[in-house]
């Protein structure tokens, strides 16, 4: 399906005929299952983490549809397995959606998990921001094995309480960097603060702050541009990335962690550093495109914090900008977090259109941040037909929620190359 989001009415009927087709396939990996979850970055570092595991010689299955509902899962695995049942992946690296991973993990249990963030996304489909922990501790329990943790996400990282038998590894950034990576909590008015280096750890919700900061296996020190240094092993290690944003740059940090947790000392490191180097961002978070000759960016936002690493990761200057919301169910119906991203960045270039369902809601937020916005155009075909043509010789960025983006990414590929993701 060129441009969608692919399809898992087949995992559906696998799901009725063969209850027991997913983790019997899944069960031959030898290097076992590994779930990737949180509110931002999913898609991403799965992608990362993928292409850093076939860097070292596996095989890897994964579902890089983002189709990450256990049907999604089990339609994936029906394109990789042979007339008699067997498959020929090492490993499975899973992205799974917050909700539906609790379902995965009591059918299948992870040996390795990876869990990101928690974020006020979709409140009206998780309920409050500690249901949506309570969501990845219920990952972390059922791993067998390592649980990777962001160590500057309070909710996250006090997840490490809950582990019985599971080893922790943890992820993070250099204290410098701190106040670019705002956690949901950090976003509602307290200051970003490092953990305290050997404190003792705090219970119940106990900011971030009051908690002890354990040695990461894997930190990012510094960010230049598309080039970041990372420390592991006790060395710095500086490359260029493919990958804009800054928050797909903490990811690589996130996606070293889980690699080295799963490769131990097998890991290559320089090997690593090179495939990382290499990986290209996933379809709608930052991907590029070309149209008429110009180029054509598509940058995901699903909740406060991302539109406001988004804006700050891209610079406006010489793109011509459209803005598309929807409030469908993938997206979250609750748009009201827009009140909460500062649009001040737009202001000297104006957007040139907002459409989506919720275009006018979207061009009412930038009206107060007093963003001109050239047209609003509901309808999502019409207004990237009027978007292309009134910039016929300038870049292009979209920000855009999960189901505009598939549903401009097939339009767009109507008229240019848009990479299936089936």
């Amino acid at each position: 399906m060129r441009g969608g989001s692919g399809s898992a009415l087949p995992g559906l009927l696998v799901e009725k005929i063969d209850p027991h087709f997913m983790r019997r396939t899944l069960d031959q990996l030898p290097f076992g299952v590994v779930v990737i979850s949180g509110t931002n970055g999913k898609t991403t570092t799965t992608k990362m983490v993928v292409e850093l595991l076939e860097g070292q010689g596996l095989t890897v299955f994964t579902n890089k549809t983002g189709s990450n509902f256990t049907r999604g899962v089990a339609s994936a695995l029906l394109g990789e397995v042979s007339l008699t049942g067997k498959t020929t992946a090492d490993i499975a690296i899973l992205e799974l959606d917050e909700a539906h991973a609790v379902h995965f993990v009591r059918a299948v249990a992870p040996k390795y998990s990876l869990l990101l963030n928690v974020m006020r996304d979709q409140l009206d489909r998780f309920g409050e921001i500690d249901t949506t922990a309570n969501l990845l501790r219920e990952i972390a329990i059922h791993t067998t094995d390592a649980v990777v943790l962001n160590r500057e996400d309070p909710r996250v990282f006090r997840l490490r309480d809950s582990l019985t038998s599971q080893r922790p590894v943890f992820f993070g950034l250099d204290e410098s960097l701190l106040s670019l990576f705002p956690n949901d909590d950090s976003l509602r008015g307290s200051a970003p603060q490092p953990p305290v280096e050997g404190g003792t750890a705090a219970a119940g919700d106990a900011p971030a702050t009051a908690l002890a900061r354990p040695e990461a296996d894997v930190t990012l020190l510094s960010i230049d541009g598309d080039s970041a240094v990372f420390e592991f092993d006790g060395k710095r290690v500086g490359t260029s990335l493919q990958l804009e944003g800054v928050y797909n740059i903490y990811n690589a940090a996130a996606a070293l962690a889980l690699t080295r947790t799963i490769l131990g000392d097998k890991a290559q490191r320089d090997q690593l550093i090179t495939s990382l180097a290499k990986v290209a961002p996933a379809f709608g978070r930052g991907e590029k495109l070309s149209v008429n000759g110009q180029p054509l960016e598509l940058v995901l936002v699903k909740n406060p914090s991302g539109f406001r690493l988004g804006l700050h990761s891209f610079s406006p200057e010489g793109y011509a900008t459209m803005i598309a919301i929807n409030d469908n169910y993938a997206d979250g119906r609750d748009m009201s977090w827009l009140w909460d991203v500062e649009f001040d960045s737009l202001r000297p270039a104006g957007v040139a259109t907002v459409t989506g369902i919720r275009a006018y809601d979207m061009a009412l937020r930038l009206q107060y941040d007093e963003v001109a916005v050239g047209s609003v155009v509901p309808d999502l075909s019409e207004a990237l037909a009027e978007f292309i043509a009134k910039a016929p010789n300038q870049p292009k960025r979209i920000f855009c929620t999960y189901t505009a983006m598939l549903a401009l990414r097939r339009e767009l590929g109507k008229i240019t190359t848009v990479e299936a993701i089936d």
